[in-house]
């Protein structure tokens, strides 16, 4: 009889709160409509961003904001159910979420939403049952936030997969000379906004070279550069900059993040097409970088002129041929005869004014003159040795030439 009194005793207890309970969910399902278009309106009131929006994308975070209101009901029904929140009150629109406003947006946007129904408690629930709702209502929000959290957190990793393979791509079409339209397409995809003013640096990639290194090395380039493209080749690192600002400190300071090793950079390119033709240099000069044993960390793929030249880098040689030799015979004045005999004799003033029936000055003179059109003092012994290599690609692509453009013999007996 003992246990049926015991029954008895507390089974009209537990009936007033199970009426109380069923009174304030009647309540809050009868008000699911209203709530709904008094959120609506909240957030048109108090959100300028919310106003900002598309009309597509203000439906689909109004239909995220109703099914929050329609969600808490049935959590509050059922509160011990841990896999309500991201498929009832997000369902298929975490894409369409992510895209449309930031995290701390879509903060504010649930805050919104319970603000409004906390602030409606009053009216939802009786005087007894308002402790106990506005309870849930607050754990309501900590569980939807930390399911906004998750949302994004999933969307940036996938978004950070994706950019990942993306910018390894644009990297390899670098690399490669693939179709620019195809390639620009592409490193828009990344957010890159330069058009000019490319350069690649190419050196030995970190044993390390993790994801949290290359976040490093491109916050690093980030500093200098207004775009960044980072590409893992083997045990080559390579490095795409837009538009780099102060490129001496630059070079300088994100040298410093490879592996020990010779780091060459390519020379400046204007366009996209350009820029496979510096990565292309950066790279022959990274194969004989090793042939100048005192050679600056980074270099520069044009100060391993000679070195590449001997490498087999064509490039090389028409460069030379380009910006040396032919501005030195087309300015005439004797510049090139100067310069042979100012190397030939020791580097000595003296010797190559005698050699030449001149003054001394005048083969100083002179020598300024061949800094001037060249860009290369031949007063300083490693740039005298990239201007003598220039020579003798000069002189062995000459005859080439007269023999291609020489008349036929016509005293020549036919066949």
């Amino acid at each position: 009889m003992a246990p049926k009194t015991q029954r008895a005793a507390t089974s009209p207890a537990a009936a007033p709160a199970v009426a109380k309970t069923s009174e304030t969910l009647n309540r809050l399902r009868a008000n699911i409509g209203p709530l709904s278009t008094l959120m609506l309106r909240e957030l048109e009131g108090t959100l300028p961003w919310y106003r900002r929006l598309s009309a597509d994308e203000r439906s689909s975070l109004g239909l995220v904001a109703q099914n929050g209101i329609s969600a808490f009901v049935s959590w509050y029904e059922h509160p011990s159910s841990p896999s309500w929140v991201l498929s009832d009150v997000f369902g298929t629109a975490p894409t369409e979420l992510t895209r449309s406003i930031s995290l701390q947006r879509a903060l504010q946007l649930i805050r919104t939403v319970v603000q409004v129904v906390e602030d409606r408690v009053p009216e939802l629930a009786s005087a007894n049952d308002q402790v106990d709702l506005r309870e849930a209502v607050l754990r309501y929000s900590r569980e939807v936030a930390f399911a906004a959290a998750d949302v994004y957190a999933r969307a940036a990793e996938n978004r950070g997969a994706w950019d990942t393979r993306l910018e390894a791509l644009a990297v390899d079409g670098i690399l490669r000379g693939e179709n620019t339209d195809a390639l620009q397409s592409r490193i828009s995809a990344l957010g890159w906004t330069s058009h000019s003013r490319f350069t690649i640096m190419v050196g030995p990639a970190p044993a390390e070279a993790d994801a949290t290194f290359l976040a490093t090395l491109r916050r690093a380039a980030g500093r200098f550069a207004s775009d960044v493209m980072v590409g893992i080749q083997g045990d080559r690192l390579i490095l795409v900059l837009g538009e780099v600002a102060d490129p001496e400190t630059a070079y300088l300071r994100l040298g410093e993040l490879f592996a020990p090793g010779p780091v060459v950079y390519g020379p400046l390119a204007q366009t996209l097409a350009d820029a496979t033709a510096s990565a292309k240099a950066a790279f022959a000069g990274m194969a004989v970088a090793r042939g100048w044993s005192a050679a600056p960390r980074p270099v520069s793929a044009d100060d391993l002129w000679p070195e590449r030249v001997i490498g087999g880098d064509e490039s090389a040689r028409r460069a030379l041929l380009t910006h040396i030799y032919r501005p030195l015979v087309a300015a005439s004045n004797g510049l090139v005869d100067t310069l042979n005999s100012y190397l030939q004799l020791g580097h000595s003033l003296e010797a190559a004014a005698r050699d030449l029936f001149v003054h001394s000055n005048t083969v100083r003179y002179r020598l300024r003159r061949v800094c001037d059109v060249t860009g290369w003092d031949p007063l300083i012994p490693r740039e005298a040795f990239v201007l003598q290599t220039a020579l003798v690609v000069g002189r062995l692509a000459a005859p080439a030439r007269q023999s291609a453009d020489r008349p036929p013999d016509r005293t020549a007996p036919r066949s």
